[in-house]
């Protein structure tokens, strides 16, 4: 063979091998990586089989602080005696929401904003579900934070504090005294609602402690709160709603209000203007944040042992000195309230040494019964639904609008209220007259199932039929109210808004106010002409979209 022919046969030799040697190392790096890819599998399910979750529900107006709190346990990597990892998840709900997830076992724990709440779940545990002796099972408190009225400094001091102590017998002097006075707490709904509306009962009956059904339903007491709550401008739907309207309205939104403690001290740290924190000195109620574990029958040993890890580490210092500066009181009384950093200093509105007297929570058969003497003594209500029935309200909008304004009505309890539905398209119509609940519930609700959607959007025709027929009853004794919904464009009325602004201005002012609030269905509604309308009146507007309409109706129901 020739040199060339060699040298060829070796080229073709050196490319086999090499050829293999490639071969080889792909089929080395693909069997590596199917290894590598069976023990990641293998390491992801073992990890998993080996990871429990807590599954909490937190009431809303403490997010900040506990997202934060789980997020620091999360971060310390608790693990249970046997090794496997432990990862709280937390989901804010209000207390009906609860219930509903502890009876699908979606909750592992609770921490409502009061254990007041306690006794009413129970009872729907046991009635509703019947599928266990008890709902809840270790309870443990990480935190509270005393119920107070929210003052505006300037107000407070005309009122001649802090010379003079004040309390339910101030808020109810100056309301009767001073027309221009406004103050409101939340619907019993809320704990802070709740709350307050027991230690009115408590100053009504003159006690502090062992409240009893006899108490709260003497008639002196019935009167003393009824007077009270004949005062209130309008309730709400609970604190983060009156903090909300506070953010974006300031002083001129209410005089005084009802939230927790730490609800003041949220506020001063951000706005110079400052709310006061007043301890009613009748007494004070406390929300107590408990910790509770649920007792499904389907609770696991392990479940129970990542509770304790949870319950435990909410008891340690780190957590309690979070619970400080999230401006809640901490359950380690050795943690000083009046430290250097501490929050709770006159500078943020409040006072650590107060309150001077706490009131007892009476016994669940005696709440019960002041929740339903409430509808008898508080201040009743004249409110217009007025709704949008236009052409583009076909389709799904109209269905979720009727489902909206069913819930509405299912909200309020009370038969004393009035309700009325008129509605607008190419013009404004009542479907029902102004109607006392007791007597027309049903006619309300079926209007409510039968309403078409098709024509114009007479909007301005709607707000002000409605006004006429309220401001026409000269009713100074209910809160009169306009509800309005719409997802579109006035392109209809004859009515004129700088006039029906400008009426709604002089009746605010006058001794029967007409409050309008107005959701802006969609981002095709007239935001800014609702807003005005809303503005001129003292109440609000809020935007809201298919999946918050229900939302916002409900929220709603709680002023009335």
């Amino acid at each position: 063979m020739s040199q060339k022919g060699n040298d060829k046969g070796q080229s073709i030799q050196r490319r086999r091998v090499i050829l293999i040697a490639l071969v080889a190392s792909v089929l080395s790096i693909f069997l590596a990586c199917v290894v590598g890819l069976v023990l990641l599998t293998r390491y992801i399910s073992d990890d998993a089989e080996r990871h429990v979750t807590l599954r909490i529900a937190y009431s809303p107006d403490k997010e900040a602080i506990f997202t934060e709190l789980v997020q620091a346990f999360n971060e310390d990597h608790p693990r249970l005696p046997d090794g496997k990892r432990v990862e709280a998840v937390a989901e804010k709900a209000l207390p009906e929401e609860m219930i509903q997830g502890a009876l699908e076992n979606r909750y592992h724990a609770l921490s409502p904003d009061s254990s007041i709440w306690l006794a009413e779940l129970e009872r729907q545990w046991q009635d509703d579900a019947g599928i266990g002796d008890a709902f809840g099972g270790e309870t443990t408190r990480y935190m509270v934070s005393p119920v107070v009225i929210a003052m505006w400094e300037d107000v407070a001091i005309s009122l001649d504090y802090p010379k003079e102590e004040l309390g339910w017998q101030d808020i109810l002097r100056v309301a009767e005294q001073d027309p221009s006075f406004t103050w409101s707490h939340p619907a019993t709904s809320s704990a802070s609602g709740l709350l307050a509306t027991l230690a009115q009962f408590y100053a009504g009956a003159d006690a502090t402690r062992g409240l009893t059904e006899e108490m709260a339903t003497a008639q002196v007491t019935l009167d003393y709160v009824a007077r009270l709550q004949n005062t209130v401008k309008h309730y709400a739907e609970g604190e983060l709603g009156i903090m909300q309207h506070i953010e974006e309205e300031g002083p001129g939104f209410l005089d005084a209000f009802v939230v927790q403690e730490q609800m003041v001290i949220r506020y001063n740290t951000t706005h110079e203007k400052r709310l006061l924190a007043i301890y009613p000195l009748e007494g004070t109620m406390w929300a107590d944040h408990p910790l509770v574990l649920l007792e499904h029958p389907q609770r696991t040993d392990e479940q129970r042992l990542a509770y304790g890890l949870f319950r435990d580490f909410l008891l340690t210092e780190d957590a309690q000195q979070r619970v400080l500066h999230g401006g809640y009181r901490p359950t380690d009384l050795s943690i000083p309230l009046n430290a250097p950093d501490s929050p709770f200093t006159s500078i943020y509105g409040v006072d650590p040494q107060k309150p001077y007297t706490s009131i007892q929570i009476p016994s669940p058969s005696v709440v019960r019964v002041i929740k339903d003497a409430w509808w008898y003594t508080k201040r009743h209500t004249n409110v217009y639904l007025v709704v949008d029935v236009s052409g583009s309200m076909k389709g799904n909008k109209i269905a979720d609008a009727k489902a909206a304004l069913q819930l509405f009505l299912d909200q309020i309890e009370g038969d004393q209220e009035r309700v009325g539905l008129i509605t607008f398209a190419s013009q404004a119509s009542e479907q029902v007259p102004l109607t006392r609940l007791g007597d027309g519930r049903d006619d309300l609700e079926r209007a409510i199932d039968d309403l078409i959607a098709e024509g114009d959007t007479a909007l301005l025709d709607g707000v002000a039929l409605a006004f006429v027929k309220l401001r026409d009853l000269e009713d100074a004794e209910r809160i009169n109210a306009i509800v309005v919904m719409t997802d579109g464009k006035e392109n209809r009325s004859r009515s004129n808004i700088d006039a029906l602004t400008q009426e709604l201005q002089l009746a605010a002012q006058s001794d029967v106010p007409i409050f309008v609030f107005c959701i802006a269905y969609g981002n095709d509604a007239d935001f800014q002409m609702l807003k005005r309308l809303s503005d001129a009146s003292g109440g609000f507007t809020e935007r809201g979209d298919m999946e918050t309409i229900r939302t916002l109706y409900r929220a709603l129901s709680g002023y009335f």
